[in-house]
């Protein structure tokens, strides 16, 4: 084989790589984006959280084993947004984030019962969800994200956070608790608004 034919077969080879991950990578685009728009807390940080996450997964595609690249890009989105905070957090930009959250683990693992608060986050309107979870210490908020929002299993966030199973499930119990604690406090503004609105309403000119 010649050189010319070593690199027209390297260059195929590479542009197989890069289509097989497109097809894996680019369906959990989405996924990718909400979860550093949650993490980082601005659209502009989240793209480019995403955009450096994706290149970092096309770099180790190799390594990737599995039939869902889901649980395994958002990793690299987590891990890459985790580098960026503990930048800032040395600059005293931010709070530190804790990755050694005292959570006390539950024994066993799979699919835990509902509970009022899971009910509350699932029933709840769009924008009381948002608020609520903006409040969150983000070691919270990202577990509920993947949880409520991105429908993970407890396996696949133990995965995406490096956590212990029985640590995700304590962690997820106690942000629910946390979100169901918000969101009841901003209830009585919440009904305060509604009546406003309602009153608002009913005093506008017939045809208006």
């Amino acid at each position: 084989m010649t050189s010319s034919d070593r690199q027209a077969a390297r260059k195929r080879d590479d542009g197989e790589r890069v289509r097989r991950f497109q097809a894996l990578a680019l369906p959990h685009l989405d996924a990718a984006y909400n979860l550093a728009r949650w993490l980082s807390g601005n659209s502009a940080d989240a793209e480019d959280i995403v955009q450096e996450a994706f290149m970092r997964a096309l770099r180790f595609f190799d390594s990737f084993e599995g039939d869902s690249a889901r649980p395994w890009l958002l990793a690299i989105v987590r891990r890459t947004w985790y580098s960026e905070w503990r930048r800032r957090a040395s600059s005293h930009e931010v709070v530190q984030f804790d990755e050694e959250l005292d959570d006390t683990p539950i024994d066993g693992w799979g699919t835990a019962p509902e509970d009022p608060q899971t009910l509350m986050i699932r029933e709840q309107d769009t924008r009381l969800v948002h608020e609520a979870l903006a409040e969150l210490p983000v070691e919270f908020r990202e577990v509920l994200i993947l949880r409520e929002l991105e429908d993970l299993s407890y396996r696949e966030i133990a995965a995406v956070t490096e956590l212990p199973i029985g640590t995700v499930m304590s962690r997820i119990a106690r942000a629910r608790r946390k979100f169901a604690a918000i969101v009841t406090s901003r209830e009585p503004q919440r009904r305060a608004e509604h009546v406003r609105t309602t009153d608002g309403q009913q005093e506008r000119p017939d045809g208006m």
